[in-house]
């Protein structure tokens, strides 16, 4: 019986947890921010490697030198976060440099590339999103969301068939006396 009680007791927490990720997770997406795994040092010790970095969208207007802003690189599909260096409006483009990179970036950043600007990031939360982006971190996942539910409603189950076949085999030896 006890064992059945701290079986209960864990399962509601572990499931409070999940939804309580879930919720950090969801409600910055509700807000148009866009969570991204940071993969490089180039921006230490601000954002780490292994934080999600939440972005929102920007003007590009609304930039100033000195801001933190994400874009695509020129390849259309890596994404960086690095400091506004200066902007050249005349160019439509920023110049960036990653805060822990001792010189500026290669090549401007043309408006058209600019995905937003960081909200907040969350440390440590990056590597887990990157391998949950994995086809065996997505297997893990479903497996313990799985156990969850099993061990949150199983022994209810199994108590009401177990009390179910009790009151059956009273009432069978009941009629056969």
């Amino acid at each position: 019986m006890r064992e059945k009680k701290v079986l209960k007791v864990l399962s509601v927490a572990l499931v409070d947890v999940i939804v309580a990720a879930a919720a950090v997770i969801a409600g910055p997406l509700l807000l148009g921010w866009h969570p991204m795994a940071v993969l490089s040092g180039s921006m230490e010790p601000t954002y780490p490697v292994g934080s999600i970095v939440y972005v929102r969208g920007t003007s590009p207007q609304d930039v100033k030198a000195g801001e933190a802003i994400t874009f695509y690189l020129e390849d259309g599909k890596t994404v960086v976060t690095h400091r506004v260096v200066r902007v050249d409006t005349q160019k439509q483009a920023f110049y960036t440099k990653g805060d822990a990179n001792s010189v500026e970036d290669g090549a401007a950043t043309p408006y058209s590339r600019l995905i937003g600007s960081p909200v907040f990031d969350v440390p440590k939360v990056g590597y887990l999103a990157i391998y949950l982006g994995t086809a065996q971190g997505r297997i893990i996942l479903i497996t313990i969301l799985v156990c969850v539910l099993l061990a949150a409603f199983l022994p209810d189950a199994l108590m009401k068939v177990g009390k179910t076949a009790s009151k059956e085999d009273g009432e069978k030896k009941g009629n056969n006396v």
